[in-house]
């Protein structure tokens, strides 16, 4: 049985300030995308919570738009880049996504970016599958840590540099259920 550890202090973002975004995000991509199709690609693991709180915010804002849609799709690639550390190493590709994205707009659904590798590495990879346009929505910006230039076309928040967990993100696979976002002090 392993050891338990302490849940994090440090609340950098509130549940209810993350909900609140996320609504503006999903109205904001709901007029983007008015009366097209649109295939959300989540990046597993750590969007798997903002991807679904997304989802909904983009339907609520469909409702509040009566004549309007956006015909969502979803699909789902996972890369790991972390490997239990805090600092991020080679980017692995474990699923990546389909043939289905052909000539359809897709928008990356990223819990954070950071150095811009993965995101790079996705974008690279996507390129080969021939979509009509990738855009990219991330919960988290951390552009202190920025290596390469990606194009971020949605974005929560941009948060200090810090190691963070919560709301999907994680350490060693720990935190990802916390309802909001915290600095993990020490690992």
């Amino acid at each position: 049985m392993s050891e338990t550890k302490p849940l994090p202090e440090s609340v950098l973002i509130s549940e209810s300030r993350l909900q609140d975004r996320i609504r503006e995000l999903g109205a904001q991509i709901f007029t983007d995308y008015e009366n097209q199709e649109l295939v959300l690609l989540g990046v597993l693991r750590g969007s798997v919570l903002f991807f679904a709180d997304l989802a909904r915010a983009i339907f609520r804002a469909q409702l509040a738009d009566q004549g309007r849609e956006v015909a969502l799709r979803f699909e789902f690639v996972q890369l790991v880049s972390y490997h239990d550390n805090t600092k991020p190493s080679a980017v692995q590709l474990i699923h990546g996504g389909s043939d289905y994205l052909k000539q359809r707009h897709v928008l990356v659904v990223e819990d954070i970016v950071d150095t811009g590798q993965t995101l790079k590495f996705l974008h690279e990879h996507l390129q080969t599958l021939d979509p009509k346009t990738v855009k990219v929505c991330t919960l988290l910006d951390r552009p202190f840590q920025r290596q390469v230039s990606v194009a971020i076309d949605y974005t929560g928040f941009e948060i200090p540099d810090a190691f963070v967990v919560g709301y999907g993100l994680d350490h060693a696979q720990r935190y990802r259920n916390l309802p909001y976002i915290a600095v993990l002090e020490s690992t």
